[in-house]
């Protein structure tokens, strides 16, 4: 019995150790709870309030309206249309999968919408909306409200859209927009830009004014679940719409050079103010439809576009360069004044061709011109007059001359893919091809050929200056910009030339002015034949013009090709000679300069020449600088 109440003993006094034991690590645990629970609930209650309410609480970001874009007289040429769009969120992993499996037989995806789709989806943060498809048609809106049931974070949006009104005829002047890319956000922290809705200009104004037609985001307060889907919408506060602008195109105009370049193949016409420096109109032949852009253009219809060899989507008006030809002689013609290499009387020979080194420089009349003066060169457009004329002031003051004519940069027009074209020099030569310069060289440069390449842009900015009598004058094609609540108008005329001289001779530049008077309007004019009309009918003198002819080589033709009797006519459309003109009116009072061009046109009288003098004359019949009255307000729209 003692055994036994001892072993009793023993073991009540182990139990109660352990009970002890369990008790105090039960205490121990109780105690770390209560105060964990008071550290929450008491000491940080107002922190965890805050962080639970945030959680319900979303801000999200509210794309603007973008600003509006019209021609001169207020007509649109960009403006925005409301569309319905397919909107979808999902949880990440397999939601997104199932969401856009069923979105897939509804619509029809495909494997690249699928694939973006599902990225998009994956990667977005609280249950962000992502685009679907935008641009539903009523089919296609009630076939998604009809499946909704089954579609679970999948809702039709009413957005904004870009439309193009006037399709290919601006396309090259305000471009169109599209999803933004990494490029596009290389230097800009615009958290706007991460929107799956957003757009962003890719092309012509649309990208060069960017930053004023995007506005500014505005912000709405949803409440949201668990999971991050909107339950309801607490607050909203728009944003600001970007802002309007007014260019310096006259639409008017714009289709009548248009219609005038249409028969032809591939070319540009660009029409511009030589006071002001405004585009009046600046066309690219082919264009492109910008609509298949802003609605989301399918891979075929780009590679349609890539593969076009009359390059429809490179504006020819600003990145197309060419050899500018004859009429680069006015260049030519003045560098040889300014530096006294010849005088206005020189008279310099024309035997039909000048001989360097066993090589013939033909002019292109074959007998030749005989003797003349810097005056009758440019009327007859001798090349061997510029051959030597090339030759005494030397490639430096060429090169030099030009550069003040605006050759061999990019001008301030600010337009996204614009050429600098090239103005060869000695020091160009040397490093590109590390040869020193030739004589051939300088009488290849002298009549606008071999390395000199120019825009049709580049051509008028030489006009103008010519024509206004020697000012800097820069193209330039915003004439008014406001926001939607801002007067949108455009500035008063302007009669005079803001901008610096060039410093030129007057007599020299009346010298050259002359000789282009007399290119169009004396008997010996290389386009005479454009002092009348379409018609036949003699032009009112008010609207008579000055001009030169250009026509620039693509192949040369040999003297074994010439005794063959090959001639443009009979090449490949390829190879023929490129058809150049340039122009200013009205002759005595110049106001505006036209630049036109021909892709293998043949020659520069013949196909370039009727173009730029019907676009000039109905500029000058219009006189677009005096016309404010037309502008219509931009409140009645």
């Amino acid at each position: 019995m003692t055994r036994n109440r001892k072993g009793d003993g023993e073991r009540s006094g182990l139990f109660t150790r352990r009970a002890l034991l369990l008790g105090g690590a039960q205490a121990v645990l109780i105690s770390a709870l209560v105060g964990r629970l008071y550290q929450l609930q008491v000491l940080e209650t107002r922190r965890f309030a805050t962080l639970a309410e945030e959680n319900r609480i979303n801000l999200r970001l509210l794309p603007p309206s973008r600003g509006l874009i019209f021609d001169r007289t207020g007509e649109p040429l960009a403006i925005n249309r409301n569309n319905f769009r397919a909107m979808a969120t999902s949880d990440r992993g397999r939601g997104a999968e199932v969401v856009v499996d069923r979105l897939d037989q509804i619509l029809n995806l495909g494997e690249t919408d699928r694939g973006r789709l599902l990225r998009e989806l994956r990667r977005s943060r609280n249950a962000q909306p992502v685009v679907v498809r935008e641009n539903l048609g009523w089919e296609e809106v009630a076939r998604l409200e009809f499946n909704a049931p089954d579609l679970p974070g999948v809702f039709i949006d009413l957005g904004q859209t870009r439309d193009y009104p006037e399709g290919e005829l601006m396309s090259h002047i305000v471009g169109y927009t599209g999803r933004v890319s990494d490029e596009d956000l290389n230097g800009r922290d615009d958290p706007v830009l991460s929107l799956a809705t957003m757009r962003f200009g890719k092309k012509g104004v649309e990208r060069s004014l960017e930053d004023d037609l995007r506005g500014r985001a505005g912000v709405v307060q949803v409440e949201v679940n668990a999971v991050g889907r909107v339950v309801r919408e607490l607050d909203r506060s728009e944003g600001q719409p970007g802002s309007n602008a007014l260019l310096t195109i006259d639409l008017d105009l714009q289709r009548i050079a248009a219609e005038k370049l249409a028969e032809h193949k591939s070319g540009s016409v660009v029409v511009m103010d030589v006071i002001t420096g405004d585009i009046i109109a600046m066309v690219s032949t082919p264009g492109f439809d910008p609509n298949t852009f802003a609605r989301g253009i399918t891979q075929t219809e780009w590679r349609q576009l890539l593969d076009n060899p009359e390059r429809p989507l490179n504006n020819k008006s600003i990145g197309g360069v060419y050899p500018p030809g004859s009429t680069y002689k006015m260049v030519t013609a003045l560098a040889a004044l300014e530096s006294k290499a010849i005088e206005p009387w020189t008279v310099l020979p024309c035997n039909g061709f000048l001989e360097l080194g066993g090589i013939r420089f033909h002019c292109w009349l074959r007998g030749g011109h005989g003797g003349l003066n810097v005056q009758g060169a440019m009327a007859a457009s001798c090349d061997c007059f510029f051959y030597e004329a090339a030759r005494r002031a030397g490639v430096d003051r060429i090169a030099e001359v030009a550069a003040k004519l605006g050759f061999g940069k990019v001008s301030e027009l600010g337009l996204p893919g614009e050429s600098a074209g090239n103005q060869p020099s000695r020091g160009w030569k040397q490093e590109k091809y590390g040869v020193t310069w030739q004589q051939g060289d300088t009488f290849n440069l002298g009549i606008g050929q071999g390395y000199m390449t120019a825009t049709p842009l580049q051509l008028a900015v030489m006009t103008a200056r010519i024509a206004n009598g020697g000012y800097e004058v820069h193209p330039n094609l915003l004439l008014a910009k406001a926001t939607p609540r801002e007067e949108l108008a455009p500035p008063p005329p302007r009669d005079k030339p803001n901008a610096p001289s060039l410093r030129f001779n007057p007599q020299h530049l009346n010298l050259v002015r002359q000789g282009m008077s007399d290119v169009v309007n004396s008997a010996l004019g290389t386009a005479n034949a454009l002092r009348k009309d379409s018609k036949g009918k003699l032009l009112d003198p008010a609207l008579r013009f000055a001009g030169k002819t250009g026509t620039a080589q693509v192949k040369r033709i040999t003297e074994r090709e010439r005794e063959m009797g090959i001639t443009q006519a009979s090449l490949p459309w390829h190879l023929r000679h490129h058809a150049l003109f340039v122009c200013y009116g009205p002759v005595d009072a110049p106001r505006y300069a036209c630049a036109v061009i021909v892709e293998h046109g043949e020659a520069g009288g013949k196909t370039a020449g009727p173009i730029g003098r019907d676009v000039l004359v109905e500029t000058m019949k219009r006189d677009p600088s005096r016309h404010v009255d037309r502008f219509k307000k931009m409140a009645s729209r």
